[in-house]
């Protein structure tokens, strides 16, 4: 029976501990931080710990040299558990990666050239300056946010603005190397989704009051950086609403008559009136012009700025949608 005092000291506060035999420094082999696993065996013994059931979450792979290694846990729907893991620049070109849980852990300049990662766990993971020239990452789960965003944003919240700013660049060096990646090995949904991000982190950098930053964010709002055709629709049928419900108040002419809200109007009065307004907003949001309605007073300003939003919102929806659908 082992005993206890020269067991690995390391714990989790969730109840995880390791049971391997301790070095010198009271932590076991894989979990001391100080031993550079560089070594030719370290491959084929990290590998058979990892199928013995040891204990992967936290283990410290910094600088390790584990080219090719296999951490895929065969013919099992889970993939072995390295939360917490530190893999600080270690080598892991064309290693086997698939399905791997690195939640919470640590990959910052790791090389992952030509490395499966597809189906991977990187939620609240540092991924950056990881190389990922030819990496398979298909499904790879990041969450929401990555770390650094989640701390830039953390840090503006109490109003450390420049240690804010500091990690809104990392989140967007990482969110670009990411979309480079994505578009390498085709994936272009993916790339999509990460370029959004790439430049929502660039907007997070600039003044708040500021005009690019204004810019940026009406950008994004109309279309997702050129990604999200639907909210163009959202757009567009939002205009169209709106400008209907002003005509309704400021009043059209048709036949020589004029149409305009009227309380003492009986409903069904005022809603066949509405639907006449949505009428004329989508006729003069899409500049067909029939010529039946026409605005009057203040409808005619409302109508100009209407026709010539119109113009440009389906011009940017023919860009969008084409973008999306060649991808």
């Amino acid at each position: 029976m082992t005993d206890k005092t020269s067991i690995c000291c390391y714990h989790e506060d969730e109840g995880y501990s390791c049971s391997e035999p301790a070095q010198p420094s009271g932590l076991c082999y894989w979990h001391d931080p100080k031993i550079i696993k560089d070594k030719p065996e370290d491959i084929a013994n990290l590998e058979q710990f990892a199928r013995n059931g040891g204990m992967l979450r936290g283990i410290s792979l910094k600088r390790a040299k584990l080219h090719g290694i296999d951490l895929v846990r065969h013919h099992q729907k889970t993939g072995f558990d390295m939360t917490n893991a530190e893999l600080y620049r270690a080598d892991l070109q064309e290693a086997h990666l698939f399905n791997l849980n690195l939640h919470n852990a640590s990959l910052m300049k790791a090389d992952l050239r030509e490395s499966n990662v597809h189906c991977a766990n990187l939620v609240g993971t540092n991924l950056l300056g990881i190389k990922w020239n030819g990496a398979k990452i298909e499904n790879i789960s990041i969450g929401k946010r990555i770390k650094q965003e989640k701390l830039a944003l953390e840090a503006a919240k109490v109003g450390e603005q420049e240690i804010a700013i500091d990690y809104f660049e990392q989140a967007e060096e990482i969110y670009r190397d990411l979309r480079k990646a994505a578009e390498r090995e085709g994936l272009f949904a993916m790339s999509g989704e990460y370029i959004r991000k790439e430049l929502t982190m660039r907007r997070y950098q600039m003044p708040k009051n500021s005009f690019k930053r204004f810019v940026s964010k009406a950008i994004d709002i109309f279309c997702g950086y050129g990604e999200a055709p639907m909210r163009v629709i959202g757009f567009s049928m939002g205009l169209i609403l709106v400008c209907a419900m002003l005509y309704l108040f400021t009043g059209l002419s048709y036949d020589s008559h004029i149409h305009v809200f009227n309380s003492d109007n009986d409903f069904s009065s005022n809603l066949f009136l509405f639907f006449n307004c949505i009428y004329y907003s989508v006729v003069t949001f899409t500049t067909l012009g029939y010529g039946d309605f026409t605005p009057i007073g203040f409808s005619r300003a409302i109508a100009a700025v209407e026709a010539f939003t119109g113009s440009f919102t389906i011009a940017l929806f023919v860009v969008v949608f084409v973008k999306k659908m060649t991808r």
